[in-house]
């Protein structure tokens, strides 16, 4: 990651986070120590994770036939994780502000690898319900704690790079997952009397519970806590902090209370979007193996390495797009903008279903578009929020969030059924992505934020 140095006034366009603001020049130096200290083990623990909520994806290309699943009941599975996720989103994030990021996250990666293996001990609908409900109750706290925890490491001028980084975990885990995920299917079929979809939940589910004790011992809670710092070391980023709280708070940047957000439209629009974020996110690991599928690939090995290629345009995409909203300080419109790359990839693949090369660049469109759009977005919210908003707030924005992951696989899975194609599926993502950047366009700048 390059730790550049904001740039200058006269490179700030008038559309700010703050508007027309010169952000102070933090030690570049000390704040790439912060990285990898910090972001190695927050990015190696979310790719983690990705792989054992979206792996779901793969394993239907065994367990579909050997259950009798149709794309409903899939559907229905993959969106109930959602549910539990959101039933505890908001009280795991509180608790983290009470308990601190290193036991929060050790309990949350020990509980999901139990429940990643509990998928494959699956006999019908039932049990698969539960063990998503279950996998993702486990889980829940982990997104919001982590936007939360680089609220107490990262000023703002940097942290739309940093947010980008620990976003990179999606795409870096199809990329990972791809290939691992598609030999395991290929290869372990039968070994040891299991199928390959059951080696595949558990194989993949044994690094969480190694990397959540690694995790404990080598994260620090906040910088007053962290022993590789200096005493002016820690001075220097409390400042910095505080510069960016009493400046943002001076302005009317931010809701000074999680009640006060609650009462602005602009904090359902950041909802709504998000919505759309998760629901995009979340569609292309659960459908991408069945999209490539269909466009004629029907080797599962071949079908994981090809799955490979839209991720891999969708990390540079979202890193590219994420430097250079900090260079310019400004998130919403980028944010905006790749939304609609997005939407615009999801209207283009039932037009090109069947033709593998134009399936895959549709593909790449929309996972591109969708992983840029994280960076800049999930950096609005600690924007809008002051610290003593911010645990609730964000973990809400997130819980609201899983209303896309959980409806959205349903819709898609019951349109397949009733229409035998994905097209319908694909066309309402799009709509949804669509709608969501025109929503943070509609927000209006930062710095309208309403006086309370």
């Amino acid at each position: 990651m390059s730790m550049q140095e904001p740039r200058h006034a006269e490179h700030i366009s008038t559309d700010r986070t703050p508007a027309r603001y010169v952000p102070s020049q933090p030690n570049a130096g000390l704040y790439r120590r912060v990285w990898w200290h910090v972001m190695p083990w927050l990015l190696l623990t979310y790719i983690v994770n990705y792989i054992d909520r979206s792996n779901v994806g793969f394993a239907k290309l065994g367990f579909m036939h050997s259950l009798g699943f149709d794309s409903t009941v899939f559907g229905i599975g993959a969106g109930v994780f959602y549910a539990g996720y959101m039933m505890f989103e908001i009280p795991s994030n509180l608790m983290l502000a009470r308990i601190g990021v290193r036991k929060t996250l050790l309990r949350i990666m020990v509980l999901w690898a139990v429940c990643s293996g509990l998928m494959a001990m699956m006999r019908g609908p039932t049990t698969y319900y539960l063990a998503r409900f279950l996998l993702g109750a486990s889980e829940a706290g982990l997104f919001p704690g982590i936007l939360l925890y680089l609220t107490y490491w990262v000023p703002v001028s940097y942290r739309t790079r940093f947010t980008a980084v620990f976003m990179a975990a999606l795409p870096t885990a199809g990329i990972i997952s791809g290939p691992i995920s598609g030999a395991i299917m290929h290869s372990m079929d039968g070994a040891l009397g299991l199928q390959n979809w059951q080696w595949l939940f558990i194989l993949e589910g044994l690094p969480a519970l190694v990397l959540g004790v690694v995790v404990y011992y080598k994260l620090s809670d906040s910088p007053a806590t962290a022993p590789w710092l200096s005493d002016a070391e820690r001075a220097q980023v409390a400042t910095d902090l505080e510069a960016d709280r009493a400046r943002l708070g001076s302005r009317g940047h931010r809701y000074p209370s999680f009640g006060a957000a609650l009462r602005s439209p602009r904090f359902y629009m950041l909802a709504f979007m998000a919505i759309a974020l998760i629901a995009g996110s979340g569609n292309i690991g659960f459908w991408l193996p069945t999209i490539i599928k269909q466009a004629g690939i029907h080797d599962a090995w071949t079908i994981g390495v090809l799955s490979m290629i839209p991720f891999a345009v969708g990390v540079t995409a979202q890193q590219l797009v994420a430097w250079h909203a900090d260079r310019k300080n400004e998130r919403r419109w980028h944010a905006a903008v790749c939304a609609i790359v997005a939407a615009c990839g999801w209207f283009l693949l039932p037009i090109v279903a069947g033709n593998t090369t134009l399936a895959l660049i549709a593909l790449v469109l929309t996972a591109a578009g969708t992983f840029a759009t994280m960076g800049p977005f999930w950096s609005l919210p600690g924007l809008y929020l002051s610290p003593k908003a911010a645990a609730g707030g964000i973990a809400l924005i997130t819980t609201v969030a899983g209303i896309g992951g959980l409806i959205s696989p349903v819709i898609v899975g019951w349109l397949k059924d009733v229409t035998h194609s994905l097209a319908a599926g694909q066309i309402y993502l799009g709509a949804l992505m669509l709608l969501g950047g025109v929503t943070v366009l509609a927000m209006g700048r930062p710095e309208s934020t309403d006086r309370h």
